[in-house]
């Protein structure tokens, strides 16, 4: 027993020595290591520092009220989607973040926690850390430059998210004034704010930082293909291929790859220009019948290039023709009526595949090789191939660094702003309940003399801050969960 305690002494020395604090699900370092440099920039250029705290300390107020009025508006429309017969598809962003008073001084902190694929958990769990961070740094050199005392810098994790928090002196907190204070609690959620928009530049410009070694505005390049993917095969797209077309849709970019995907899967099936005299030579006799969503097959034979098209006359407006695909689409004109096909006074129909509901036929062109042909939902397509806008103008850059870079700067607006926005609602353990009482004592305080009533004040006011922000998550959650 007496080896047992000793031991036991001894790991809580070396946890104390190194800042280590491990409880379940929570490991946290704290360190003064940092300090000097904390200080350093809280003594930079003081009148800058306070004009810039100053912005910061007008944008928390004006965030604080702008987040109850957003959060009300994403619960309107979160209870009126639930009420809906056909809710949207929902890539619905949870954002919890917490603030802890220790005994030590003021510590506050910032945990995102939100639903995403695997392959993006590298992006996500280090823009949690840099926002939490760039959040926590606002804070730090805020309190220095105000005269508080600055205790230490640390990270932490919460069972699997990362984050950071400053541990400040809390009677010096008290100390000071409320406006004061007020720039000390807005820091955070201002420099979250910068933080969104400085990835915004960057992802803005991107094309100019990189034009030396990439250039735009002439495909998407396709940078991976699953392998489940309906484009893999012999015949279908390759890394480093450069598409160019789909359909008669010019593709420039990913944005257009993306409308362009989008335009073919909401309008009906595009037909191609056939002369009566191919169509006569390439048909052969099949026996016609319907499918159960009730469209027409008319290639009985298992065929992987040949497709039953549809097409009509002057005398009979449903007629159908097993036809091989390749050859009726290559060099074809794209069409929706036989109007179109009218050239030369050739006898031309416009046929169109028949195709199961939702199914496309698309001809992606990606030069210099043969034209893809791909039948299928266009979703799957887009799901299952990622492209870039950027093609490298020497063949050693890398493919996926304007890729990485582009993710990376989207996961930091996303979540930076989302932590800047959570962390202003006026609801307990946020910074916005901090903001809250010190904008308070600063505006009421000749209105409400007694301070038990403006304490009673911003009470009923985090109460109802934080029964909004919980009715949020936990219909967000119901939403992604239940549907």
């Amino acid at each position: 027993l007496q080896s047992s305690n000793s031991l036991k002494a001894s790991y809580e020395d070396w946890l104390l020595t190194y800042g280590l604090s491990v409880s379940p699900f929570h490991l946290r370092w704290q360190t003064a290591l940092f300090n000097r440099q904390f200080y350093n920039w809280g003594r930079w250029k003081p009148k800058f520092l306070y004009l810039w705290f100053s912005i910061g300390m007008v944008f928390g107020i004006v965030a604080m009220f702008g987040s109850v009025i957003l959060l009300g508006k994403t619960l309107l429309q979160t209870l009126t989607q639930m009420l809906t017969e056909a809710p949207k598809a929902q890539n619905d962003r949870m954002l919890q973040v917490v603030v802890s008073v220790p005994s030590s001084g003021l510590c506050l902190r910032a945990v995102p926690g939100v639903n995403l694929p695997v392959s993006q958990l590298t992006y996500f769990f280090s823009a949690i850390l840099i926002s939490g961070v760039i959040h926590e740094v606002g804070h730090g050199v805020a309190a220095i430059r105000e005269q508080v005392r600055f205790n230490g810098f640390g990270i932490f994790i919460f069972i699997v998210y990362p984050g950071a928090f400053v541990d400040l002196f809390t009677t010096h907190l008290q100390l000071i004034s409320p406006v004061q204070q007020l720039r000390i609690f807005c820091a955070g959620v201002w420099h979250n704010f910068v933080l969104g928009v400085a990835s915004f530049m960057v992802l803005f410009l991107l094309p100019a930082i990189l034009f030396p070694f990439y250039y735009t505005g002439v495909g998407a390049l396709v940078t991976e293909v699953a392998e489940d993917s309906p484009a893999n095969g012999p015949r279908g797209l390759f890394v480093g291929d450069l598409v160019t077309n789909l359909q008669d849709c010019p593709v420039y970019n990913v944005e257009d790859w993306n409308s362009c995907l989008g335009g073919i899967s909401e309008k009906s099936q595009v037909g191609y220009c056939v002369s009566a005299a191919t169509l006569q030579q390439l048909s052969f006799p099949a026996r016609v019948y319907r499918r159960l969503d009730g469209t027409v097959e008319c290639c009985s034979n298992n065929s992987l290039t040949d497709i039953c098209f549809s097409y009509s006359n002057k005398l009979d407006s449903h007629l159908y023709a097993c036809l091989p695909a390749r050859k009726v689409i290559e060099a074809s004109k794209v069409c929706r009526t036989n109007m179109d096909c009218h050239k030369d006074f050739v006898p031309s129909f416009c046929v169109t595949p028949s195709l199961e509901n939702q199914t496309r036929l698309i001809r992606v062109k990606h030069p210099p090789h043969i034209d893809m042909l791909y039948v299928g939902h266009p979703m799957h397509l887009q799901y299952t191939v990622s492209l870039s806008s950027f093609v490298p103008r020497q063949n050693f850059l890398s493919i996926d660094l304007p890729v990485v870079i582009e993710t990376f700067c989207k996961y930091l607006i996303s979540l930076s702003g989302a932590l800047a926005v959570i962390n202003a609602v006026p609801c307990f353990a946020l910074d916005g309940q901090w903001i809250l009482n010190s904008f308070l004592e600063a505006t009421l305080s000749s209105l409400i003399v007694e301070k038990q009533n403006r304490e009673l004040v911003g009470f009923l006011i985090l109460l109802a801050g934080s029964a909004l922000l919980a009715a949020n998550v936990a219909l967000g959650l119901w939403m992604v969960t239940a549907r």
